[in-house]
């Protein structure tokens, strides 16, 4: 026999689905928000100083060839 659910606990639980979806919306759109803003910010930085991105986040040995194949990060060398 099937267990019936009262009227009232799936109206709350719509509601409460409803109430989760608009605060992922709204999260997730100050995510987009940020990762724009963080973007933004290293490409001036990227213009003002002339160190690229890879470069201002501490990756730059992966893309220099000398220091790649130093640290052994790439399998061949420039």
């Amino acid at each position: 026999m099937a267990k019936s659910v009262p009227a009232a606990q799936v109206a709350d639980d719509a509601a409460t689905r409803r109430l989760h979806l608009e605060q992922l919306r709204r999260v997730e759109l100050i995510n987009g928000r940020a990762a724009m803003l963080g973007l933004l910010i290293g490409v001036v930085v990227e213009g003002l100083t002339g160190f690229s991105i890879i470069h201002q986040i501490g990756l730059g040995a992966l893309v220099d060839g000398y220091a790649a194949c130093r640290t052994q990060f790439l399998p061949f060398c420039f």
